[in-house]
């Protein structure tokens, strides 16, 4: 178990490593590109309306509701190692899939928000 963790941990950072070197290896006319398109976007963003304002509220309730969740989660799991303890692997196993459900979700529901915006 602790070796499929490790392994899942250097895979992460492994990703996060590579993934910002290739986000910063490219040519000057790109990153210019990507400058302007930015600069256009929050240019036709500007000025509050009530969608801007809900999608807010939707992307905070999204963000509360999943910290309640993963504390939930946390709490189970602790009461469960409590009272079985030689089975406390497995249940940080599925409290970490049951959290990275929760924060794929939530994920999803922050880009929902932010494109309906």
């Amino acid at each position: 178990m602790t070796s499929m963790l490790r392994n899942v941990i250097l895979a992460s950072l492994a990703v996060a490593v590579f993934g910002t070197t290739f986000a910063l290896a490219q040519d000057e006319a790109t990153a210019e590109g990507a400058v302007e398109a930015t600069e256009e976007v929050v240019a036709a963003a500007t000025g509050p309306t009530i969608g801007r304002g809900l999608a807010v509220l939707g992307a905070g309730l999204a963000i509360v509701g999943a910290a309640i969740g993963i504390g939930l989660i946390g709490k189970a799991g602790a009461e469960a190692t409590a009272r079985q303890p030689e089975a406390g692997g497995r249940i940080f196993i599925l409290a970490l899939i049951t959290a990275a459900f929760i924060e794929g979700a939530t994920l999803f529901a922050l880009v929902v928000a932010i494109t309906a915006g």
